[in-house]
């Protein structure tokens, strides 16, 4: 498990707690799901992206985070560009999408659908 002090890897507002919610309660499967897994990879215009999927493990190096009684699980590839996140979720009339209110990223596209993010200075300089 990843840790600064004082520093949660991710935080739920209630919105984002009320859709994982959701999300995990319409995934039932042969497999029982865990959380939602949250990640980044690389693409789009600005260089990466957020990853979302339905975590039916938890795997070395993962960060699981439960708030609200919502469970998220970080990847752990991704846990030092997430540092001190909170995750939100907003809903409009004409979509409704997770919101990432995340102190590492740098810039987005204009699309909105890639960011760039810097690794959290205080876990780099640990390290």
């Amino acid at each position: 498990m990843f840790s600064i002090p004082g520093l949660k890897v991710v935080s739920l507002t209630d919105a984002a707690a009320a859709r994982i919610h959701e999300i995990i309660a319409k995934s039932a499967g042969l497999e029982p799901a865990l959380g939602l897994r949250v990640g980044v990879k690389k693409g789009g215009c600005a260089g990466m992206e957020y990853t979302f999927e339905i975590a039916r493990e938890v795997r070395k190096g993962d960060e699981v985070v439960t708030e609200k009684d919502a469970t998220v699980i970080v990847d752990a590839k991704a846990v030092l560009f997430l540092l001190g996140t909170e995750l939100d979720f907003k809903s409009d009339r004409f979509s409704s999408t997770f919101v990432f209110n995340n102190p590492n990223q740098v810039s987005a596209c204009g699309c909105g659908e890639s960011v760039e993010i810097k690794p959290h200075a205080e876990a780099v300089a640990a390290h």
